[in-house]
């Protein structure tokens, strides 16, 4: 089961970090109130730079009534800076030629990531396994076996760390290579017992995250942790999974993406099993064995259209379209190009738009590119 992949986001050339003070003003403005992954990168594609998209939150907030708005500052963003040394991390920045290309292509990227061990694994192609923490001994097996099968053939294998089909994916793949998304920071390992887990997977693999150095995970870290978890493969996996579970919501953002997804079916009595088979239902690939999945992986994902180049300068914020926005926006999540149709009017006023209103924190985003009204 795949779609049709989402426009490919990119950051100008001319705007990439070269010196220390540019990384730290990347870190500075993507952890600044209000800018997720999609107001980043609008930012810096309207103004040109990182540092004049941080001179520019001020001012994009004052015009909209909210006075004595800050961005990070430098020393907060030197002090994450030097953690990340310290515990041998390095910066991947979104459009630089280390940055996992297949990654680059969501909608919503992250525009900086924390890596330890050897980025040039994202360039291999890679197959991600998701699935219950609280797995069955025959999921486990299940999971180490076409873990290991992918992973003697050539494949990468992705996933999240986490206990149960995590855990074995990753150990059938440390020979060859595996990649552990973290939903804190890349040096705080969770769950504790996968510590030395963590650990071996940095002798032939890599841990990345979006989040700060030292950051303990929170339920609200996982969705986005999980985007990135597709966003990485060409396939995402699910062993086992329940109906209402993380492992589907990672499925959800892998078709979004334009993701191949794969199910391995399970009994029907078992409710571990039942997002499984629902997602086998709804048109996910079968899978008994490796050669099921390398057999759909055998026909190249589709490319994601290049996004049009943005305007070199931003509009005043358009009140009356904000008005228009918000009185079509509620508290269920809603898709920007629904808006842009509804609305009538250019995608890029509409976009325009929605950055005021986000960072003004009227609007928020979520993984997967949906819009509600804040709470």
């Amino acid at each position: 089961m795949s779609a049709n992949p989402l426009r490919s986001a990119k950051i100008p050339h001319s705007a990439l970090p070269v010196t220390h003070t540019d990384e730290l003003d990347w870190l500075r403005l993507y952890r600044s109130r209000r800018v997720g992954p999609v107001t980043f990168i609008r930012l810096v594609r309207e103004h040109g730079s990182v540092a004049a998209a941080l001179d520019f939150l001020p001012s994009i907030a004052a015009t909209s009534g909210v006075a004595n708005y800050q961005s990070m500052s430098r020393d907060s963003a030197e002090i994450e800076y030097a953690a990340g040394q310290k515990v041998g991390a390095k910066l991947l920045f979104l459009g630089a030629a280390n940055y996992p290309p297949k990654l680059a292509t969501i909608q919503d990227p992250p525009p900086v990531l924390w890596a330890l061990g050897d980025p040039s694994i994202t360039h291999r192609t890679s197959v991600a396994f998701v699935g219950a923490r609280n797995s069955s001994s025959l999921g486990r097996r299940m999971a180490y076996k076409l873990s290991q099968d992918l992973s003697s053939e050539g494949y990468v294998i992705v996933s999240g760390l986490a206990r149960g089909i995590d855990a074995e994916a990753h150990k059938a793949a440390l020979g060859g290579g595996t990649i552990a998304v973290l939903a804190g920071g890349v040096d705080t390992i969770y769950p504790r017992e996968n510590s030395a887990l963590a650990q071996d997977i940095l002798e032939n693999g890599l841990r990345v995250s979006e989040m700060p150095i030292g950051l303990q995970p929170q339920a609200r870290h996982f969705p986005r942790r999980n985007r990135i978890i597709s966003g990485l493969s060409q396939a995402v996996l699910v062993v086992e999974g329940a109906s209402k579970s993380g492992s589907l919501i990672t499925a959800k953002n892998a078709l979004d993406q334009g993701r191949e997804v794969m199910a391995v079916p399970g009994n029907p009595m078992d409710g571990r099993a039942a997002g499984c088979n629902m997602l086998i239902r709804d048109g996910a690939t079968l899978v008994r064995c490796a050669a099921d999945i390398i057999e759909a992986l055998a026909t190249p994902p589709q490319t994601p259209p290049k996004i049009p180049a943005a305007r070199p300068k931003a509009k005043r914020p358009d009140k009356t379209l904000s008005r228009t926005l918000m009185s079509l926006i509620s508290s269920a999540p809603v898709q920007e190009d629904i808006l842009v149709r509804q609305t009538l009017r250019p995608a890029q006023d509409v976009m325009s738009a929605l950055l005021d209103l986000e960072v003004t924190q009227k609007i928020e985003r979520f993984a997967g590119g949906g819009i509600a009204a804040s709470p």
